[in-house]
């Protein structure tokens, strides 16, 4: 599965940096944000490098909508209260502009009690 040597995510998802897992099969991983805003913070991340929701291709429609799926799932195992009355906030961030820190495609998932919750 093609990964850049130099990104902090390719090397989460490889073993080589640890993280708080909580989540992986063939295709994804996920972990706990190491600076979470939520009580319940984490990523979702292809384990194939792609450095940002603009370089997806229509082929990439499947994985995408397999981490949107799973999202919720994962969002209430990780102590979200389910929705309605619960829910959590999806966010991607896209280049540099976006506010895209690391560049290898990575969905938040946040959610807990609403005082973190920002606009």
């Amino acid at each position: 599965m093609p990964s850049d040597p130099n990104c902090i995510f390719c090397k989460i998802i490889e073993g080589k940096i640890p993280s708080r897992k909580m989540y992986e099969d063939d295709e994804l991983f996920g972990f706990h944000d190491i600076a979470p805003w939520a009580p319940v913070h984490f990523m979702l991340v292809p384990k194939r490098h792609i450095p940002s929701m603009a370089q997806l291709t229509p082929e990439d429609s499947a994985l995408m909508g397999k981490i949107m799926t799973l999202a919720p799932r994962l969002a209430v195992e990780a102590g979200c209260n389910p929705y309605p009355k619960g829910g959590f906030r999806v966010m991607v961030n896209t280049g540099a502009e976006g506010g895209q820190e690391v560049h290898h495609l990575h969905v938040h998932v946040m959610g807990g009690p609403r005082p973190w919750l920002r606009g």
